[in-house]
């Protein structure tokens, strides 16, 4: 579990990223902080791992403040990916995946092992080991930057904004991979996005932000969907425009459920919601 207590930041020249934060992450559970930019929720992200410091406050993990522990050593225990994957343009696929175990002390022959399982983990072919990240598609460098966030097998999985840089198709295709991934590891994954439809696809627990990292509404995404805190949540997830109203269309293919917006939602079966 992490716990936020009374976390601030407060930078030199008078901004306030995050004002008096506090909540509980739980344990191998996807947690999404969701927001518009300058929200202060990759702040937060980058706060678990040290690369941030707090002005104020206390993160702890599983019950112990992380500044008990050296701040290298703490990062090569939990696992990174960032939006536009931050590969290693001079590694190779399987050398990038491998950094890690190699700076915690595998050998050369055990971290190329884990790269090549890892690669199949993430959904990448083999024959890809020795490509570099110039020569993959951005949906390939993703998969490879999930696969080096996995390396050194971390319970927890920090995810700042993975899948924003890629076309629509693929971002769809990397939150399926990333939904089967944890459903296989459990890991305790913390995801930032400005997209509320992302955030409710792959949350357990979605926190929706304002300026200053303050708490609008935590919750799953039924109970924030069906019970907005406010005017401000129920506009910012749609609810108001109607937009989350599902109705049945009748198709050629059978009964779908729509959206507000008019885009299929799943499919009736016998009546039921097959989605």
């Amino acid at each position: 579990m992490i716990e936020f207590e009374n976390i601030s930041k407060r930078y030199p020249d008078g901004t306030v990223a995050v004002d008096d934060f506090s909540l509980q992450i739980p344990a191998h559970q996807t947690t999404v902080f969701v927001g518009s930019s300058g929200c202060g929720k990759t702040t937060l992200l980058r706060m678990i791992n040290r690369m941030v410091e707090p002005s104020q406050g206390t993160v702890r993990i599983d019950g112990e403040d992380i500044e008990s522990k050296p701040a290298v050593q703490l990062r090569r225990s939990i696992g990174y990916v960032m939006q536009n994957s931050g590969l290693l343009p001079h590694f190779t696929v399987a050398e990038n995946i491998a950094t890690v175990p190699r700076l915690m002390g595998s050998t050369r022959q055990d971290s190329h092992k884990r790269a090549l399982e890892l690669m199949e983990t993430v959904g990448l072919p083999a024959s890809m080991a020795q490509r570099y990240p110039h020569q993959l598609s951005g949906g390939q460098q993703q998969r490879v930057g999930v696969a080096r966030g996995l390396a050194a097998d971390p319970n927890i999985l920090l995810m700042d904004e993975p899948f924003g840089a890629v076309d629509p198709i693929v971002r769809a295709e990397l939150q399926e991979e990333l939904i089967r991934l944890q459903k296989e590891l459990g890991k305790t994954i913390v995801f930032v996005t400005h997209d509320i439809d992302e955030a409710f696809l792959l949350g357990d627990q979605v926190v929706i932000l304002a300026a200053g990292a303050q708490k609008l509404q935590v919750g799953s995404p039924s109970e924030i969907i069906e019970h907005p805190a406010d005017d401000f949540v129920a506009s910012f997830i749609g609810a108001q425009r109607g937009a989350r109203a599902l109705r049945v269309k009748h198709t050629e293919h059978g009964a779908v459920l729509v959206d507000g917006q008019g885009r299929t939602q799943g499919r009736l079966v016998d009546g039921r919601d097959s989605q």
